[in-house]
């Protein structure tokens, strides 16, 4: 049976030139339990393979700091599963991740999601200067206290709803 060496090092100053023992694992394992309970080593120690690289435990737990890109990563898989859900613009897409706006866009535009820039836009009867435009239809239908079938309908026909052109104005 081949078991494998192992060097016992102390972990708070590892040095692999200088191991505190050197044996099969099994063995340095229970010298390491034993030795650590009674006193002899007052440090923690390390069981490690020759020629591993070794560094202190400050380098150890620097690299499990978590990865940047893995959070980008994180919040764009949200971002896309609110967008799958029927969310198509920024505002709906905030309000689903709880993100700020401003990442929100920003990871948006780096990840060419599609968002609906279509708007719904009422036009004055008598006065054309009047423009309201919305994304959302009930929005719309607050603002000018009509009936959501009325504006689809007007919109198709280019009809007047409540003395309002009404028109759907698409994706440019």
């Amino acid at each position: 049976m081949n078991e494998t060496q192992v060097l016992v090092i102390n972990a708070d100053r590892p040095d692999i030139d200088h191991p505190l023992a050197i044996g099969p694992e099994p063995e340095m394992f229970k010298l390491a339990q034993h030795n650590y309970k009674s006193g002899e080593w007052p440090f923690p120690v390390r069981l490690v393979k020759p020629g591993t690289n070794v560094r202190s435990d400050e380098a150890y737990l620097a690299s499990m700091l978590p990865d940047p890109q893995a959070e980008e990563r994180e919040q764009i898989r949200d971002i896309r599963r609110a967008h799958r859900d029927g969310n198509h613009t920024i505002r709906a897409l905030t309000d689903e991740t709880g993100y700020t706006s401003q990442r929100v866009s920003y990871l948006v535009h780096k990840y060419s999601l599609p968002l609906r820039n279509e708007y719904w836009r009422a036009e004055k009867y008598n006065n054309p200067d009047e423009v309201i435009a919305y994304q959302t239809l009930a929005r719309l239908c607050e603002r000018i206290d009509a009936p959501e079938f009325s504006i689809r309908q007007a919109s198709t026909s280019n009809g007047v709803v409540n003395g309002y052109y009404i028109s759907w104005v698409p994706k440019v």
